[in-house]
């Protein structure tokens, strides 16, 4: 019975040494985010780029730093080219922000004009309303004051994060340019801390595993997503939606975000095709054929190009979609499948993890010759 006792109490430090070891890691994880982001997002490019670089030094002779600052300054000329051709696009959106408010409030008061169930509640609240204005404040005239606050725009509100986002997309560039310029020189120094020649070799596979599973899998999302944005701009510049490039654009970048990216870009056009067509059915169409094209996407365009290999438990991507952005906002929306591609590699070279490995990877069938590695 002692013994018992003893475990017990053995067992709850444990639990709560852990439970505030995790509490203090995701707390650091959030205040730190302005930081952690670059960082991360330059290596998870140098991870993808990296085999671009071995091949053009062992192919072409080229130098790492060569090469890497060929594919730094054409990531920043990409960044530009896109910002250049979707600037007044997306500026007149945001300018017509108000509008299409509006045109959604007026929307919403018809709906509920034809609610018969709420008319009562609603001449109720006019004639409390109205009793309560005869005894407040009126103006000279005996009506009541309208009282108008004003808020920054949205443009303006948007113009004060544009130093940090500059500062942030400068610095992912530097560091992943001395990323790619090392070569090789991270596979070294990872094989100088491991003690025996088992561990060596197993660190070697998780990082050479990592790298190409990543860059599989991006590789392959992006040329997805990009025929995606072509399909959606098509389908909208067809029902006659103003501005089908951004909405085609938005759509390639929204579908990294697995699930919550698709919803958001159908709301977004939804609420812009209120405004243009100015009734629900209309607004309808262009919102269906994004849903079309992204259920095309997702059902059937994807697993057939990605395979069984690269494919996650779909609870499991909406659990890392919502938790990466309650800590990192949009950007952690972004980086979540990126994360848990890396973690589930690395899962499956460590035994006490091999439990998290099975629940980020589907069910794989099993079949009576398959030869499990």
């Amino acid at each position: 019975m002692g013994l018992v006792n003893t475990q017990n109490f053995e067992s709850g430090p444990r639990w709560a040494v852990i439970g505030t070891f995790f509490i203090l890691f995701f707390g650091a994880l959030y205040l730190t985010a302005s930081f952690l982001l670059p960082v991360i997002l330059a290596v998870i490019f140098a991870l993808v780029m990296s085999p671009i670089v071995r091949f053009l030094r062992r192919r072409l002779g080229i130098w790492e730093s060569v090469s890497a600052l060929v594919l730094v300054i054409g990531s920043l000329a990409t960044l530009i080219l896109g910002f250049y051709m979707l600037s007044d696009p997306i500026t007149n959106l945001v300018n017509d922000a108000p509008r299409y408010i509006r045109a959604v409030d007026t929307q919403m008061k018809e709906v509920r004009d034809r609610l018969d169930r709420f008319q009562s509640a609603q001449q109720q609240a006019q004639d409390v309303a109205a009793d309560g204005s005869a005894d407040g404040s009126k103006g000279n005239d005996g009506k009541p004051q309208e009282v108008v606050v004003k808020n920054p725009s949205l443009l303006d509100n948007a113009t004060q994060f544009v130093p940090q986002i500059l500062a942030s997309i400068g610095f992912t560039l530097i560091f992943l340019f001395f990323l790619l310029s090392s070569g090789d020189l991270f596979y070294q120094k990872l094989v100088r801390t491991m003690p025996t020649l088992s561990d060596k070799k197993r660190a070697l596979h998780i990082a050479h595993d990592i790298e190409r599973e990543l860059s599989r899998y991006l590789f392959t999302i992006t040329l997805i997503n990009i025929c995606l944005g072509i399909a959606v701009g098509l389908c909208l510049w067809w029902v006659g939606m103003p501005t089908p490039m951004v909405f085609g654009a938005l759509a390639t970048l929204l579908n990294y975000i697995p699930y919550l990216g698709s919803l958001m870009g159908m709301g977004l056009v939804g609420l812009i095709a209120l405004t243009e067509f100015g009734n629900l059915t209309g607004a309808a169409v262009p919102v269906l054929l994004y849903l079309a094209c992204t259920t095309v996407e997702g059902q059937f365009l994807t697993p057939m190009i990605v395979g069984r290999r690269l494919e996650m438990n779909a609870a499991a991507v909406f659990l890392a979609v919502a938790f990466w952005g309650w800590i990192w906002g949009v950007v952690g929306m972004f980086l979540a499948v990126p994360l848990m591609v890396c973690i589930k590699v690395f899962a499956t070279y460590v035994e006490p993890l091999t439990a998290l490995g099975d629940f980020l990877s589907v069910e794989q069938p099993r079949h009576a010759d398959e030869d499990d590695d």
